[in-house]
């Protein structure tokens, strides 16, 4: 009996060993036990089932403690190698871009945003557009009118011209109100001032000196950084450039930001809606204050914040940082669970060692996943082989004919389009990973974007009979928040198609109808 639990014991420590060896040969931040740091297993394991309880969907996360990884996870398919996009979130980087512009005196907060583009400004210059400068810029403060993000981007080549060509309906620096459009145009003046693009600037000063590999950026069609959005970089990535932030600028002995700068971003420069009841106020993080594109958070913390829920958060009081992923319609809710679970977990001084509760934390680690949906077995195996060839009502899709071929437990789904025509592919209650030219659902797919710079796609694809008639694709852009659902009706030779986009959160759905040839 001693022996045999001497065995068990034994098997654990290796397992454990091997699992930091294993993540300590794949990126340069080290790894630690979380007791070890002060961090309570248990309650990191209660974080993780109250999140898939909840109706946030996440994608992976990583907490660091002292500097050190404690947690770290990837619901399957999502994996560590992969970048995501980060949507708003890629504002920080903005700033921090805009940081390195200032620390090398390339510009000055004070200069005004005017005196960068001479050449597309409009034929009358308002005195609050004259008025408005780079600072404005970075406190979402410009003066502008409702967030023009969207418009300006769908409808104009020169967003510059757009952006400057919007009336300034307040004071600059004055009236907080969020606009994407206005961190654009921090990248357009960094490309102005350094004859780079943002990515480009940010490479020897930021993402070679933390380790960061592999990042991309949206941009439009005259080839300027979004800014605003469209940064995709890895969880760990994330994970790094909280930990530069929480170290005041300063890597593996090296200050590459001032610290006098970290400060400045991360503290407020401007309340969000001033004139809020306090109630509200405390229930919020979104009403805590807003610095340099970076957030004030309750609890004395401050994150990056994109759009269905990619978060980096920093405590400098509690010397953390953590990076999440994630597709959730409640963002407040997946903050909420932070709060709830990890903030307490959290604790001054090192944790009694915990075997028992660090065994079913990396447990429950290493099985992470979104589930496969296996649907009705009896439609599956009623319907197991299948190749039909349906012609399509004119659309708003512009699908002319789609191809539906089943054989082995993979759905083969060939969709014809004035433009391409695209091969997807899907599997029978598993995870099918693939790759595609198609466009996946996107907050900014409308924009007057360079689109190839992202092609072709990962993908993976689940699909399952929801009935004899029913035929559900689930398809993964798996370094994006989102999934396009396809669901075929079948009614003898006619067919229904609707498609849902995640990002719509069932608020609508396309439909078309075929027949069969």
């Amino acid at each position: 009996m001693i022996r045999s639990r001497f065995r068990v014991f034994l098997l654990f420590v290796l397992s454990i060993s091997s699992f930091y060896s294993n993540a300590q040969t794949s990126s340069p931040l080290p790894r630690s036990v979380p007791e070890a740091e002060g961090v309570s297993s248990a309650a990191i394991l209660n974080f993780i089932n109250a999140a898939e309880r909840s109706k946030n969907v996440l994608h992976s996360f990583m907490l660091l403690r002292h500097g050190k990884v404690v947690a770290e996870g990837w619901w399957d398919p999502y994996k560590p190698t992969l970048r995501h996009t980060l949507y708003s979130a890629s504002k920080t980087f903005t700033s921090t871009a805009i940081g390195f512009a200032v620390s090398e005196n390339l510009l000055k907060l004070s200069d005004k945003v005017i005196s960068f583009f001479p050449n597309d400004l409009p034929e009358n210059i308002s005195p609050n557009l004259a008025a408005m400068s780079v600072k404005d810029l970075l406190t979402m403060s410009g003066g502008q009118g409702p967030d023009l993000s969207f418009s300006i981007g769908s409808k104009n080549k020169n967003w510059v011209k757009a952006f400057l060509a919007t009336p300034v309906i307040n004071k600059p620096g004055t009236v907080f109100l969020y606009s994407s459009i206005s961190t654009f145009m921090l990248s357009a003046i960094l490309q102005k001032v350094t004859g780079q693009k943002e990515i480009d600037y940010l490479k020897p000063r930021l993402f070679e000196p933390l380790g960061i590999s592999g990042e991309d950026w949206e941009e439009n069609m005259m080839s300027q950084n979004t800014g605003g959005w469209g940064l995709r970089l890895k969880t760990e990535d994330m994970a790094k450039t909280g930990q530069l932030y929480l170290q005041k600028g300063s890597w593996n002995g090296n200050q590459l930001l001032p610290a006098s700068w970290i400060e400045e971003a991360t503290t407020t420069k401007i309340i969000q809606h001033p004139d809020l009841p306090q109630s509200k106020k405390d229930s919020s993080d979104w009403e805590q204050g807003y610095g340099y594109q970076i957030w004030r958070c309750r609890h004395q913390a401050y994150r990056a914040d994109g759009a269905f829920g990619q978060y980096i958060i920093v405590f400098p009081n509690l010397d953390a940082v953590l990076a999440i992923q994630a597709e959730t319609q409640d963002i407040q809710n997946e903050l909420n669970l932070v709060w709830d679970y990890l903030l307490p977990a959290i604790k001054k001084d090192k944790l009694p060692s915990d075997p028992k509760s660090l065994y079913a934390l990396k447990a429950k680690l290493s099985t992470l996943a979104l589930k496969a949906n296996a649907g009705s077995s009896t439609s599956f195996t009623a319907n197991k082989s299948l190749n039909k060839y349906f012609v399509l009502e004119p659309n708003e899709n512009n699908i002319g004919s789609i191809t539906l071929e089943i054989k082995d437990s993979i759905c083969h789904f060939i969709v014809n389009t004035s433009i391409d025509t695209y091969n997807l592919y899907y599997g029978a209650g598993f995870w099918k990973s693939g790759q595609t030219n198609k466009p996946g659902p996107s907050l900014f797919g409308t924009a007057k974007e360079n689109f190839a710079l992202l092609s072709p796609y990962k993908v993976t694809g689940n699909f399952y009979w929801k009935d004899d008639n029913t035929l559900v694709m689930e398809l993964r852009y798996i370094e994006s928040p989102h999934t396009e659902t396809t669901t075929c009706h079948f009614d003898g030779k006619q067919v229904t198609i609707d498609i849902e986009r995640s990002l719509d959160f069932e608020s609508k759905k396309s439909t078309m109808t075929g027949v069969l040839k």
